[in-house]
């Protein structure tokens, strides 16, 4: 909204500093942060009055949680308010990639929130039925995966009048380190973007059990996928990089900063002991908004590495399901792979930072494919 502000500029002016993209990330993340800190606290206390006894606790996980008992869920709340309001400010709303990335996150959003609360009116951990939720979501990340073909299709027109030797976008697969390698998945590439988009979504969601363990890899995820689409989005830096040039993705960075300022504001209550839950109402948001800004800025196998502490945590639980019902024995003491490491005695915060320094570590491995080339 403040980018029309240029309107009013003369070049040499205050208001030519909304042209830059980097200025009005700034500009998300500071607004975000600081509406964290001033709702966060009312928020709280609103949800620990209308929840009551809060989010219900899993009567087989581990023992430490139920100390935990009566702590607030839907804190995600409060980041998807600071993330949704600080973009809408500072972000070009004539920009596609931002409403996408802004649809997939308010729907995902709404679909947590119904589980959430589901689990807090019946006072147990079922919530929306399994199958709803995944109906749902595959329904939202097919509308997102043709919604960023038509914008691929609109960057290929852009693209075509900037040089004769072109691939085209629309429907293409690329490829980290080989450069100038993209697979023609056409029409596959919805059913694709699908799996993406639901993937990341459902394994935040797993991430998402102990006090700041999902918030922290979710914002080091969003800052370098931001990195991403500001890099590709400029056609100077593909040149440089070798990466494909994908017009009009720069401004996703304005809505990652907003989600790390939120993201942020967040963790300040969420820090052990947590004060309120992120609930699926924030893990399922999140998620699918790494998802979608994958698909946007084709990078979606990089997601894969720079999110590779999410991989890990879904595959634990899909390893260990699928042992369990053909030998009835287990692999992990109990999955998600965080919990496995609670019962082997490990204390929460030391689970925490440890699994933060690996997303850390797989953020800088994502982020230097973009010059292994």
């Amino acid at each position: 909204m403040l980018y029309w502000l240029t309107n009013l500029s003369d070049g040499g002016d205050v208001f030519n500093l909304f042209r830059y993209i980097t200025f009005r990330a700034g500009g998300a993340f500071f607004t975000a942060l600081i509406f964290g800190f001033l709702f966060g606290r009312p928020l709280i206390n609103l949800l620990r009055r209308k929840q009551g006894k809060g989010q219900p606790i899993r009567q087989d996980g581990p023992e430490g949680h139920f100390v935990k008992a009566g702590t607030p869920t839907m804190g995600g709340l409060l980041i998807l308010s600071a993330l949704i309001s600080s973009s809408l400010l500072w972000a070009r709303l004539d920009n596609g990639y931002v409403w996408l990335v802004l649809f997939v996150t308010l729907s995902y959003g709404l679909i947590g929130f119904a589980d959430d609360y589901a689990k807090v009116s019946k006072g147990n951990v079922a919530g929306v039925p399994g199958r709803v939720r995944m109906a749902l979501g595959l329904v939202i990340a097919a509308i997102a995966g043709s919604w960023a073909m038509y914008l691929h299709g609109l960057s290929d027109v852009e693209l075509v009048a900037r040089t004769a030797d072109y691939d085209p976008l629309a429907g293409r697969l690329a490829f980290p380190v080989f450069k100038d390698v993209l697979i023609n998945l056409s029409w596959v590439f919805v059913p694709f973007s699908m799996i993406v988009i639901v993937g990341a979504a459902n394994a935040v969601n797993l991430t998402d059990g102990l006090d700041g363990l999902a918030i922290m890899p979710v914002m080091i995820a969003a800052g370098t996928l931001g990195v991403i689409a500001y890099a590709v989005g400029r056609v100077d830096f593909t040149e440089y990089l070798d990466v494909h040039y994908v017009p009009g993705t720069g401004e996703i960075l304005v809505f990652t900063a907003g989600l790390i300022g939120g993201g942020l504001g967040f963790l300040w209550y969420n820090a052990p002991p947590a004060a309120v839950f992120m609930g699926d109402t924030g893990s399922l948001a999140l998620g699918g908004a790494l998802g979608a800004i994958a698909v946007s800025t084709k990078h979606e196998i990089v997601l894969a590495i720079v999110g590779g502490l999410f991989v890990i945590e879904a595959l634990s639980v899909i390893i260990q399901v699928f042992y369990f019902k053909r030998t009835g024995k287990r692999v992990f003491l109990m999955a998600p792979i965080h919990h496995h490491f609670e019962k082997k005695g490990w204390a929460e915060p030391q689970i925490v930072i440890r699994f933060w320094i690996i997303s850390l570590i797989l953020a800088l491995i994502g982020l230097a494919t973009l010059k292994l080339r």
